[in-house]
């Protein structure tokens, strides 16, 4: 493992959690991803890359080589994140789709392929197409980063992506939420930060 313990997945979306892959969820800013074996750890716990082709990048790169990765990817992330900061809160347009020539250049450079296997819990022969992706290099770990950044920008609102309300939290989210009345990355971080403020509020408002 990297140290950094459980990564923060409360984005509501593969490409928010991949943002909020740094954070400070207590007083030190913590980057799930400020190394090579930090961000297999991080595509582990975000179940983005098989455990084996994980285990076979970790024995097989060579050294420096995995840090680069992260290096990359610590670059699309912070590209991204300028990104969705700009056009979270309303709806999408064309000019915004005009900027995405970077993940579309990383998108070109993925290798996948279909193939019929048996389809899962079949009782009986049954074929089914199964999508897979031939790992060369290390650099192949961006690649479902890259295909879950493009997932997201194709299907989610982003007039639904919000920021954090918390006064020093960077955490970002999807509100899928009934009315959209979603206001902290979660109850048990800034939600309940923001409750005992409340309550100390009203406190010195009684005491006054």
């Amino acid at each position: 493992m990297d140290g950094h313990g459980p990564a923060i997945f409360v984005g509501d979306a593969d490409a928010l959690d991949f943002l909020n892959s740094i954070a400070t969820p207590v007083d030190v800013p913590i980057d799930w991803i400020d190394g090579g074996e930090a961000l297999l750890a991080w595509l582990e716990q975000a179940h983005l890359v098989p455990g084996d082709i994980l285990k076979r990048m970790r024995t097989e790169a060579l050294p420096g080589e995995l840090d680069k990765v992260a290096l990359q990817a610590r670059d699309l992330r912070e590209w991204f994140r300028g990104f969705v900061r700009t056009h979270k809160g309303r709806p999408l347009t064309m000019k915004g789709l005009d900027e995405l020539a970077p993940l579309n250049r990383l998108l070109e450079r993925d290798d996948m392929f279909n193939r019929i296997v048996l389809a899962p819990d079949a009782r009986r022969a049954t074929p089914a197409l199964q999508t897979d992706r031939r790992w060369r290099s290390p650099e192949a770990l961006l690649l479902p980063i890259g295909e879950a950044l493009a997932r997201f920008v194709c299907t989610e609102d982003f007039s639904h992506v919000k920021a954090c309300e918390g006064p020093a939290c960077t955490l970002l989210f999807a509100d899928h939420t009934r009315g959209r009345a979603r206001r902290w990355c979660s109850m048990a971080i800034c939600g309940n930060r923001a409750k005992q403020a409340a309550h100390r509020e009203r406190v010195r408002a009684q005491r006054r």
